[in-house]
C-alpha cells in the first residue's frame, strides 16, 4: 500500500472556526534547534537573523488530520512510530501551529495559547512509502489533506503564513482602530494581517457589537470560518 494508490479518510473531520483576531506570538523560524525530530521543546534562541523560511529547510511541509483534542498525543505517538521504525532521517518535525490570544478574565487580560487549526498538524517529512505508512498509520490520525489519492505538500505561502516568517525590523501592528460598519454579508474581503494575510475570503456574519467578522477563507482546499476584527480586512 503506497501515498499514491490509497485514499485518505475523511471520517471524523472536526469543524474549524478559526480566531485569528489577536497577531500571533511566534517563535524564531531562523532558528533550526537541534537535529531531527521537533516534537517538543521550544526553541530559546532569539535572534531574527539571518532570517530563514521553513520553506526552505529539508523536506516538504504536509498537512496531516487528527481527532481534534488528541493532536499533542498524536504528535507523541508519531514520534515513537518514527523512531521504533529508523526512519528519523525522513521526519525531520512535526508541528502543532499555535497562537498567543488575550482575553479578558475577571476584568483582567489574560495571555492564553490556542491551535491555530485545531485537528490538524503540520509535518516536515521527505515522503515515501516508508515516511507515509509510519505518519498515516500512527494513532489518532486520520489522514493526510490532499485531493484524491495523494498528500499535497504546502506551497511556499502556505507555510509562511501559517508558521509566520518575521521580517528583521518589522513589527506586526498592534493598534486596532475602529472602523466604520461598512462591509456586508456575502461581500468579499481580503485579508491584511495575521496568518491568512493576503488571503480572501466571503462574510459569513457581522458582530457590530464586537466589531468582528466571521470570514470563509479557502484553507487546506475547504473553507473554514475564520474571525477577524474589522480592522484587519480590507474591501477587494
Amino acid at each position: 500500500m503506497t501515498a499514491h494508490d490509497t485514499a485518505e479518510s475523511s471520517v471524523g473531520e472536526p469543524d474549524l472556526v478559526l480566531d485569528a483576531t489577536v497577531d500571533n506570538e511566534v517563535p524564531d523560524p531562523g532558528a533550526t534547534g537541534d537535529e531531527g525530530l521537533g516534537w517538543g521543546g521550544d526553541d530559546e534562541e532569539e535572534e531574527l537573523v539571518p532570517v530563514e523560511s521553513p520553506y526552505d529547510r529539508p523536506g516538504r511541509w504536509y498537512v496531516v488530520h487528527t481527532y481534534s483534542g488528541y493532536e499533542n498525543k498524536v504528535r507523541s505517538n508519531m514520534g515513537n512510530v518514527v523512531a521504533s521504525r529508523g526512519i528519523e532521517d525522513r521526519v525531520f518535525e512535526v508541528v502543532i501551529p499555535m497562537e498567543d490570544v488575550v482575553e479578558f478574565k475577571g476584568g483582567k487580560k489574560v495571555t492564553v495559547q490556542k491551535k491555530v487549526f485545531p485537528g490538524y498538524l503540520l509535518v516536515r517529512c521527505d515522503l515515501d512509502d516508508d515516511t507515509w505508512g509510519a505518519i498515516r498509520n500512527t494513532p489518532g490520525v486520520t489522514g493526510f489533506v490532499g485531493p484524491g489519492t495523494k498528500p499535497t505538500p504546502l506551497s511556499r505561502r502556505e507555510v509562511e503564513n501559517i508558521l509566520q516568517v518575521k521580517v528583521e525590523g518589522v513589527e506586526a501592528a498592534t493598534k486596532r482602530s475602529r472602523p466604520r460598519l461598512e462591509y456586508e454579508v456575502d461581500e468579499t474581503v481580503r485579508v491584511k494581517e495575521g496568518p491568512f494575510a493576503d488571503f480572501s475570503g466571503q462574510i459569513a456574519e457581522i458582530n457590530e457589537d464586537q466589531l468582528k467578522l466571521k470570514v470563509l477563507v479557502n484553507i487546506f482546499g475547504r473553507e473554514t470560518p475564520v474571525e477577524l476584527e474589522f480592522s484587519q480586512v480590507a474591501k477587494l
